[in-house]
């Protein structure tokens, strides 16, 4: 029988903590937040750069939207790309899309032209589906302008700005400063192009669009690299975010209309997008991050709403930390910080609650495919720093070897697989690449390699793509940079494997690392970078020791801020 059959780890949720009645979750995201909508109608829902919008108005904004896109012809089934920074617009055309029974698919502000193009190509493949997309203005010309003409199914564009929100007065100073980028837009052939306030929200009827949905309709394309290949966009029903969002909420035990947060997760992400959705459903107020790498704002922003809780990619804890405002900061309106997206190395957890408060770091573990929280550490019971903690609600989980497949033992390195109701539909349009990554068992096998103790807490240690092989052993690269991380030089790590031109076959390590701020030296940069290798080969096993160092000054982040190591196995050459 099975080590995983049983689901063991149950014993270490908390007391109170079930399983979601299948009934839970047999409903949509839309149905779903409507009484909590109108319970707190009077009550800030986003909180923008020193403006409010109440539950109220978010509802009769995101009317708005979905009344449009039904006037342009848009139905049940089409789909709307939101190409757009953390702002009440994102917000707004999320829920209007999914109000018009249409799928929501983010698209990240920071992708060139040709990566739009790929991803809106992607969905439109076919011709059934009528695209709508909304964007900034000040990206118009560079971006969408350009590659319009080779995307047929296009119908809409949306443009507005990340002031669009703000007094008059601060829209015209912004500009005139160029604090607030701006484009000039321009009409597109066979496309029709509307300004988002002018357009919608002062034209559009306030009434409910009244359009019937059911739990297994498709309300979500978000696009990921997957465990192989390019981008694919994973399909997530309604039923899958309900499940998502209501296990949070169990899990978290927040009570309706309670806490502020703030997260500087971009909603473009499932991270971010699933945080938008739990704290609207809890009827709590999210306070709206445009620019996470601003930490300065982020601490203006905590100190004005009294922020109760944030949401961060490790890399952004990392960052507030290294900011003296963050860390003289009084924090003790602070409750739970929730961490996830990447490894968190144990030393900078701690750093980080010797700051906030212990106990108030909650790392968890989820993926795109899986709606997208798949474990999570215990809300009041055990946590342990450097873990993930144990399978969440619904779930069953198991590892396995990712060479055999057969199941690994306790203690033993193996891939994460995860079966229930959070794993999504499949992959849009793509067929084989769904058979490659959900097996005839249902388990969706994510890449991730982790080590599950005999309480059920799993603690990642490598993806499958990343794992580095050298002399025929395993180096799991996530659990090595969390022990090279405990040096005091280390501010940030990367490991990555180099072909080994004597061994073929076979690999050798490479570390990058971005010096600590706070740490001086004598000599040069080599110093450094012998006294690191030291302090590996006398805590790591010979073959996981980085033969070589080398200092960046920067270390490479994507959109959402984990650390880039393709842009790393570029540079190791």
């Amino acid at each position: 029988m099975s080590v995983y059959a049983d689901r063991f780890w149950m014993k270490n949720w908390d007391e109170g903590v079930t399983d979601l009645d299948p009934s839970e979750f047999d409903t949509t995201y839309v149905d779903m937040i409507r009484p909590v909508f109108e319970a707190n109608a009077n009550k800030t829902a986003l909180g923008y750069l020193g403006v409010d919008v109440t539950f109220g108005e978010l509802d009769r904004y995101s009317n708005q939207f979905a009344n449009m896109l039904l006037e342009n012809g848009f139905r049940k089934g089409d789909i709307v790309g939101i190409n757009l920074p953390n702002t009440p617009q994102y917000v707004i055309a999320l829920l209007g899309t999914l109000k018009a029974g249409c799928s929501v698919s983010g698209v990240s502000p920071l992708m060139s032209a040709p990566q739009i193009q790929y991803q809106l190509s992607d969905l439109g493949a076919g011709g059934e589906k009528k695209l709508g997309f909304v964007t900034l203005d000040a990206a118009f010309p560079g971006q969408i302008a350009k590659i319009a003409h080779e995307i047929p199914e296009l119908a809409v564009v949306i443009t507005t700005s990340v002031a669009g929100f703000l007094p008059k007065i601060k829209q015209i100073l912004g500009k005139l400063t160029k604090k607030v980028p701006s484009g000039k837009v321009t009409p597109l052939e066979g496309k029709i192009v509307l300004d988002f306030q002018k357009d919608i929200l002062k034209k559009q009827p306030t009434n409910p669009p009244g359009i019937s949905l059911s739990p297994d309709d498709l309300g979500y394309i978000q696009y990921t690299g997957g465990t192989t290949g390019p981008p694919k966009g994973a399909m997530l029903s309604h039923r899958n975010a309900v499940h998502n969002v209501r296990s949070v909420l169990r899990w978290l035990g927040w009570e309706e209309a309670e806490g502020v947060v703030l997260s500087g997760f971009p909603m473009f992400h499932i991270a971010g997008l699933t945080m938008s959705e739990v704290t609207m459903y809890a009827g709590w107020t999210q306070v709206l991050i445009p620019n996470p790498r601003d930490t300065d704002h982020i601490c203006n922003e905590m100190v004005k709403y009294k922020v109760t809780n944030l949401v961060n990619v490790p890399s952004l804890f990392q960052m507030l930390m290294a900011n003296p405002k963050f860390r003289e900061m009084d924090h003790s309106n602070l409750g739970t910080c929730v961490c996830a997206a990447s490894p968190f190395p144990k030393e900078s957890q701690e750093e980080f609650e010797s700051i906030a408060g212990k106990g108030k770091l909650l790392e968890l573990y989820g993926m795109t495919e899986t709606s997208p929280v798949s474990t999570m550490n215990p809300m009041n019971g055990l946590r342990k720093l450097g873990t993930i903690g144990v399978p969440f609600l619904n779930t069953e989980a198991k590892l396995v070897d990712p060479g055999t497949g057969e199941e690994a033992p306790l203690g033993q390195a193996g891939e994460i697989c995860i079966r229930g109701p959070l794993v999504m539909q499949g992959y849009y349009n793509k067929p084989e690449e769904t058979a490659k990554a959900i097996d005839a068992d249902g388990y969706m096998h994510t890449g991730d390699v982790a080590i599950m103790d005999e309480d059920g807490y799993m603690r990642i240690v490598d993806r499958t793509k990343d794992m580095i092989i050298v002399g025929g052993y395993k180096v799991f690269s996530s659990k090595v940079e969390d022990v090279i991380a405990k040096h005091p030089a280390v501010g940030m790590l990367a490991l990555v494997g180099i072909d080994n031109p004597k061994r073929p076959g076979s690999e050798v390590v490479k570390g990058f690392v971005q010096l600590d701020p706070g740490y001086s030296y004598e000599g040069d940069e080599s110093t450094v970078q012998e006294e690191i290798i030291r302090f590996a080969k006398e805590n790591c096993a010979p073959y996981e020791v980085p033969k070589e160092i080398e200092i960046i000054p920067e270390m490479p982040l994507t959109a959402v801020g984990k650390i880039d190591k393709k842009v790393l196995r570029v540079k190791k050459e």
